[in-house]
């Protein structure tokens, strides 16, 4: 999406804060014997509460044979992406990391936003992920200015998650979003500055770093939407919605 006037700057920047705060909220319940489901049921009634609707749930994305049947994307440990939190609910147990990615519609604009989030103590390899993945997307934010490239975004999210010694994810990016869920550009997490589309005021797009503490090889699992790590290792992943202007980028989903 590409902001063309005030009333769609002033929905996404709205929409943004309220997508914030219902992440908020979830991170607020993260903790040792919650269900993925419960997360999910809070994730929609939450969203409906405000007068939005949820966008994942229902949507069917390109190379999908069916529907996303969930409000909230909830990946545990190896599950890197997009798991469904209420077919086959878990339990989450202390030293956990769970991811939690969320889409909501506020008067038809769309944004988008992950985090990942430890469940009591983790190792200190497990806070280095998170702290490096997280990073990485502050990286490729600072990246996203006008008149530069996607590729200065990807190198950017590149060098912070392997400087830290961890692998980025390949297969997996960021994307537009606003009209639809996603929408043109791809983002990739590598890459060189200086490749890509262009940047340009107005584009909406969101930036979502992902990696792993092992190798960065993922497998589809039989659902149909949850990716893991081939070889079991944990994986991080971060995301926001960035509106560019003219001094650089704007996070309308930052708490």
């Amino acid at each position: 999406m590409t902001i063309t006037n005030d009333t769609q700057r002033a929905d996404l920047i709205e929409g943004g804060k309220r997508l914030a705060a219902v992440l908020a909220a979830l991170r607020a319940n993260v903790a040792p014997g919650v269900t993925t489901e419960a997360l999910d049921d809070l994730a929609e009634q939450l969203i409906r509460d405000g007068g939005d609707e949820p966008c994942f749930l229902g949507y069917t994305p390109e190379g999908s044979n069916r529907p996303y049947p969930a409000t909230l994307c909830v990946s545990i440990n190896d599950e890197v992406v997009h798991g469904i939190p209420n077919e086959s609910p878990k339990t989450l147990k202390e030293g956990d990391i769970v991811g939690l990615d969320l889409g909501l519609a506020h008067n038809g604009v769309i944004v988008d936003a992950a985090i990942t989030v430890p469940v009591g103590n983790v190792t200190e390899e497990t806070k280095e992920l998170l702290r490096a993945t997280e990073a990485a997307l502050a990286a490729g934010i600072a990246a996203a200015l006008p008149g530069k490239h996607v590729g200065d975004i990807s190198a950017a999210i590149q060098k912070e998650i392997e400087d830290a010694g961890f692998k980025v994810v390949k297969e997996l990016g960021g994307h537009g979003v606003g009209e639809r869920v996603h929408e043109e550009p791809f983002i990739p997490n590598y890459g060189r500055a200086g490749d890509g589309e262009l940047l340009t005021e107005g584009m909406v797009l969101a930036l979502e770093p992902i990696s792993t503490a092992g190798k960065a090889t993922v497998i589809l699992t039989p659902d149909g939407y949850t990716y893991r790590t081939k070889d079991g290792s944990r994986s991080a992943h971060f995301e926001h919605t960035i509106l560019i202007e003219k001094g650089g980028a704007r996070v309308v989903t930052a708490q």
